[in-house]
């Protein structure tokens, strides 16, 4: 089994940044790509950025430029640095975990104001 605890959520101006952290535990040497997630009030929950094992990282077209996935090992601990936020980048914020199985986070809230 492996738990995943998001935090660095808020409520933030546009333009403004915020750093997403993903704690990971239990059988996490199990673990082979991890992704950030959200989804918006109505909307279906999307891939926003990936980072595999080795550290290669992935990104959908919207947040590229804005957004850095990285991942620290020793930690166990997967991060999201937002910069340039957007009022459309409100969202709760969900990492996601995939080995045998794919394990979600609980998610964290972004708000992001005009």
């Amino acid at each position: 089994q492996v738990q995943l605890v998001e935090s660095g959520g808020g409520l933030v101006q546009a333009g403004g940044s915020l750093r997403l952290s993903c704690a990971a535990s239990g059988r996490t040497f199990t673990l082979n790509a991890i992704g950030w997630y959200r989804q918006a009030p109505g909307k279906q929950r999307e891939l926003v950025a990936v980072i595999s094992s080795g550290g290669k990282a992935n990104y959908v077209d919207s947040v590229k430029g804005r957004f850095t996935i990285s991942r620290d090992n020793a930690k166990n601990t997967v991060y999201l640095q937002m910069n340039s936020l957007k009022p459309e980048d409100t969202a709760i914020y969900y990492c996601k975990g995939t080995a045998l199985y794919d394990y979600w986070g609980q998610g964290t809230q972004v708000t992001v104001s005009s």
